[in-house]
């Protein structure tokens, strides 16, 4: 296993609905993706202490960076709510054996600015199909 520094990490993400291609995010400086798992509650009389099932997985994250007037290709999916092809590689150094997440997402936008800084953007996402973790020995390894 090796670290990696944030750096060289990059976002895709489609221009249009899900048949359409995945294409790079200008100007990102930050993501992350959050995965956990539903757990439901079956305690019952004479447990010793509460018991879990498993229940749904779940899959969420945001990007930001920079505002870009060049693009709008998140706006856009944040107005219209169709899912999107969603890629995000956190080393792209690596080819060509990158690893990384996808799947298909719905995304909202939201940017912020002030005097004293930059104008900046952040999209937040939840899964619209299983968000998956590619490595090159298969999925989710």
């Amino acid at each position: 296993m090796a670290r990696h520094a944030g750096r060289n990490g990059r976002i895709y993400l489609g221009v249009a609905n899900s048949a359409a291609l995945a294409s790079p995010l200008p100007f990102q400086a930050s993501w992350s993706i959050n995965q956990a798992t539903d757990k439901e509650e079956v305690t019952a009389f004479g447990d010793t202490n509460k018991v879990y099932v498993a229940g749904l997985p779940d899959s969420n994250g945001d990007f930001g960076g920079f505002l870009d007037d060049a693009t709008s290709q998140t706006f856009i999916a944040a107005i219209d709510g169709q899912p999107r092809n969603f890629y995000l590689y956190p080393d792209t150094t690596l080819f060509p054996n990158n690893w990384y997440w996808f799947g298909t997402v719905i995304a909202d936008a939201s940017s912020d600015g002030s005097v004293g800084g930059p104008v900046n953007f952040k999209s937040t996402w939840s899964a619209a199909s299983a968000v998956l973790r590619y490595t090159p020995l298969g999925l989710n390894t």
